[in-house]
């Protein structure tokens, strides 16, 4: 498994011995990674730097296509990539373009999300799309409304931005009444990035917060949530929890190929650049594992699910235990089949 913990005490070890161990690091550079990141970034500072001659229409769509690839980016940062120096994969990853989550507590969150047995459980896995029957009680009306409306596909890309924007800056202020110092740590962290990238964004490149939100953090979000719509659903079986998408070109390096979901969990290490054509000699085993969790492409999900819930909002082990709160279930009533 790989790992970014540098060897202690180098100091102690012949020259030559360190050299070779730097040697050995440089050649596990992940060089497809780290020239994806240049050309995020770079996209990045002309888009804004030139956003004030060009139109919104052509702004719009590359501004959100470079916040959700940054975003994908981050993901593959979170599992080790590029470089076997946990410091500087951090570094790359840490300005965060759609500015609602600090990179640190994204890579918190997801590592959390990977303990497969804890899959879809609103109670341990942070990135479950279910909820638990007292959350649902304890919800306001509005709060509900919300809720029901993102259980649909467009709902998720539209509302779901400003939730989970919501919803983080709730954890923060949880945080601080808390003092917990370790979530403040990345905050604190994130404001010092975000102020910069912000600096760039309105002072140099003269586009307005409210333009930056709406050219590029809403979009380029709303981008990022159509992925995580449907990586999973619940199962008795662990392994037929996630799914694999079978998308076309634009949409798997859109995703960096983690489309292929199924697969990423089994062999969560594995650049992204790697998984077409380890899916390609797979196929079969992957898909039998998770009992052909299958879903035919993106452009299947718009036609099935675009106004309609795929899941209903409560986990299914909560409607086994204990009668459904009503407006809790999807229009469905039932897990549908991906």
């Amino acid at each position: 498994m790989r790992t970014n913990d540098a060897s202690p005490n180098e100091e102690h070890h012949p020259a030559p011995i360190r050299a070779q161990r730097v040697e050995a690091r440089l050649a596990r550079i992940d060089w497809p990674t780290v020239t994806l990141a240049l050309a995020i970034y770079g996209a990045f500072a002309l888009v804004t730097w030139f956003a004030r001659a060009l139109p919104w229409w052509a702004i719009l769509p590359v501004g959100a296509i470079i916040v959700c690839l940054q975003s994908s980016l981050q993901h593959e940062a979170v599992h080790g990539y590029p470089t076997p120096w946990r410091w500087v994969n951090t570094a790359i990853a840490l300005p965060s373009l759609w500015l609602w989550l600090p990179y640190g507590i994204n890579r918190r969150i997801h590592l959390q999300h990977h303990i497969d047995q804890n899959l879809t459980d609103p109670r341990l896995d942070p990135e479950s799309n279910y909820l638990t029957a007292n959350a649902w009680a304890e919800m306001s009306p509005l709060h509900r409304v919300v809720r029901r409306a993102m259980t649909s596909l467009l709902g998720r890309v539209v509302i779901g931005p400003f939730y989970f924007a919501v919803q983080a800056l709730g954890d923060l202020a949880l945080a601080v009444q808390r003092r917990d110092n370790d979530t403040l740590k990345h905050w604190a962290i994130h404001g010092v990035v975000v102020t910069a990238l912000l600096w760039w964004v309105i002072a140099v490149c003269g586009i307005s917060f409210g333009a930056y939100l709406l050219f590029f953090v809403w979009p380029g979000t709303g981008l990022a949530l159509i992925r995580s719509f449907a990586e999973h659903r619940s199962a008795p079986d662990v392994a037929a929890r996630t799914a694999t998408i079978e998308a076309g070109l634009f949409w798997s390096f859109l995703f960096l190929n983690n489309n292929l979901h199924a697969l990423h969990h089994a062999e969560p290490t594995a650049p992204w650049h790697c998984r077409p054509a380890a899916y390609r000699q797979q196929r079969a085993a992957v898909l039998g594992r998770s009992r052909y969790h299958l879903v035919a492409g993106y452009a299947s999900l718009f036609r099935n699910h675009l106004f309609d819930a795929k899941e209903p909002l409560l986990h299914p082990s909560e409607t086994r235990s204990r009668p459904v709160p009503a407006g809790a279930q999807s229009p469905t009533g039932s897990l549908a089949t991906a």
